[in-house]
């Protein structure tokens, strides 16, 4: 889930204006209902234009419903062995791209306007820097500009500081500068060297710390913080922590049917196999019972899940059935999932000894998507094979 929420430097967390339309939105949002969220949002911005906060929402719900049509709402997307800076591009229409920098533009517009009115206007101030983290992930996803992605993310979190300066008792400001504290901690030493950065060294512990603050104590954004916290627990391989957080959330939107892919993975994670079988066992059941919110996941996502776990388990046979039914209907996936079966499947044969299978399930992962990072694990295994790590 939102393999969910750091995919970029900052995912930004906004004010919620309190309106009907607003929290209908982002009830919307929190379900994977994008387009019923930006339909939400855009009819509050024709009742209200002038709040920055309400155009960063619409641009959020944009960005995030790329993400989700990528398949980049994925927690494995930042698994410990993943380096916060290689990701596979995200395919996106110009139309789109337009419409999310015009949204941040206008919402920059109005914060800005504001600050000049009033320079300690924290509203505004907390606006701002939102627009800055959305932007820092548009540069990072769409257009894989690392440094104009991290100069933004940067400037955010300046912002936030000002911000809990000011208001030092305002915990939603703390989740920027905690992820913040968390990306910059994880970097390698050239891009902490960098001018922008300077004075942020980072520190992966206090990251999670204040995040976890904001998770515990927030009133606006605590959700976000509970989100970020499961991708930092997968990321820091504490699988174990996430999981009441993630009963908490499927508590209050149950329709996000991600969130039940990521418990899976998380029981996974701990040696629960069980669990974890029945955590996927549970999406399949819902779909067909036509549950809201299941009933339109792709059958190939169920079996991507099932595959995934039964792989880690040694449950061979079983494993490659599933991941035969993904790959054979890969070319309506998103390229995440993919471009991953094929690597699963080259795996399962290398495993079973029927290398030359091996070798050509890996180089249908590289045509797939040439650039994501299951493309380049597979490039290695067409000279060596893959062998699984003892333990």
């Amino acid at each position: 889930m939102r393999r969910i929420f750091i995919c970029g430097f900052l995912l930004a967390a906004g004010l919620r204006a309190q309106s009907a339309l607003v929290e209908d939105g982002f009830e919307h949002f929190y379900n994977l209902e994008y387009a019923q969220a930006i339909t939400d949002f855009e009819k509050a911005i024709a009742q209200n234009p002038a709040p920055p906060d309400l155009h960063n929402h619409l641009a959020e719900a944009i960005l995030f419903r790329e993400m989700y049509r990528n398949g980049a709402l994925e927690s494995e997307l930042v698994s410990g062995s993943n380096s916060f800076l290689r990701r596979p591009k995200l395919n996106t229409t110009p139309e789109t791209e337009k419409k999310f920098l015009n949204e941040i533009g206008t919402a920059m517009s109005l914060a800005q306007e504001r600050l000049k009115r009033n320079p300690k206007d924290t509203g505004a101030m907390y606006a701002l820097g939102i627009s800055y983290g959305l932007r820092a992930n548009y540069f990072f996803l769409v257009k894989k500009a690392w440094l104009d992605s991290l100069r933004d993310a940067t400037s955010s979190r300046k912002l936030h500081n000002r911000v809990s300066e000011l208001e030092p008792q305002n915990v939603d400001a703390r989740l920027v500068q905690g992820l913040h504290d968390y990306v910059i901690g994880s970097l390698p030493a050239f891009y902490r060297m960098l001018g922008f950065v300077v004075g942020f060294h980072g520190d992966k512990e206090k990251g999670i710390r204040t995040v976890q603050d904001v998770a515990q104590h927030g009133r606006i954004n605590k959700v976000d913080a509970e989100i970020f916290l499961c991708a930092l627990y997968r990321r820091e391989r504490q699988p174990r922590l996430a999981i009441p957080l993630l009963d908490d959330l499927l508590r209050r939107f149950p329709r996000n049917y991600l969130l039940r892919f990521e418990e899976a993975q998380m029981y996974s994670a701990i040696g629960d196999k069980a669990h974890a079988i029945g955590a996927i066992e549970r999406v399949a059941e819902m779909k067909r019972e036509g549950v809201p919110g299941y009933e339109q996941i792709p059958w190939e996502k169920i079996y991507f899940q099932l595959g995934t776990v039964q792989f880690w388990y040694r449950d061979f046979d079983q494993a490659l059935e599933n991941m035969k039914k993904v790959t054979a209907a890969a070319d309506r996936l998103d390229l995440n999932t993919g471009v991953t079966a094929w690597l699963r499947l080259g795996q399962i044969y290398d495993l079973t000894h029927r290398r030359d299978l091996a070798i050509q399930a890996y180089k249908k992962a590289i045509a797939y998507a040439p650039q994501a990072d299951a493309a380049r694990e597979s490039q290695r295994y067409l000279s060596s094979p893959y062998r699984r790590e003892k333990g």
